[in-house]
């Protein structure tokens, strides 16, 4: 569980930390995409990330929130061994 944000580097930052992604994490979109859609670290079943107060994000920054989005939706979308199904909920 994540949030709220008010800036895009912020979303990265809390889902790595959300997350635990490993130090190599390059806190960009493709590289939240990567660690989205590898989970390796994690240990193997579903994954729910849940995004608490996203409407700030997408207040503040509605680019950077539809990017962000983006990239959770296409991971969510990948059939892999560690799946990740994504909540966003009203804080």
């Amino acid at each position: 569980m994540f949030g709220p944000v008010t800036s895009k580097i912020e979303a990265l930052d809390a889902i790595g930390a959300a997350l635990n992604f490993p130090s190599w994490y390059g806190r960009n979109l493709d590289a939240l995409y990567d660690c989205l859609v590898d989970l390796s670290w994690q240990p193997a079943g579903e994954h729910v990330l849940i995004w608490t107060g996203y409407r700030e994000l997408e207040v503040a920054d509605p680019a950077g929130y539809r990017a962000v989005v983006s990239a959770l939706d296409d991971a969510a979308a990948v059939n892999s061994e560690r799946p990740l199904s994504v909540l966003l909920a009203d804080s």
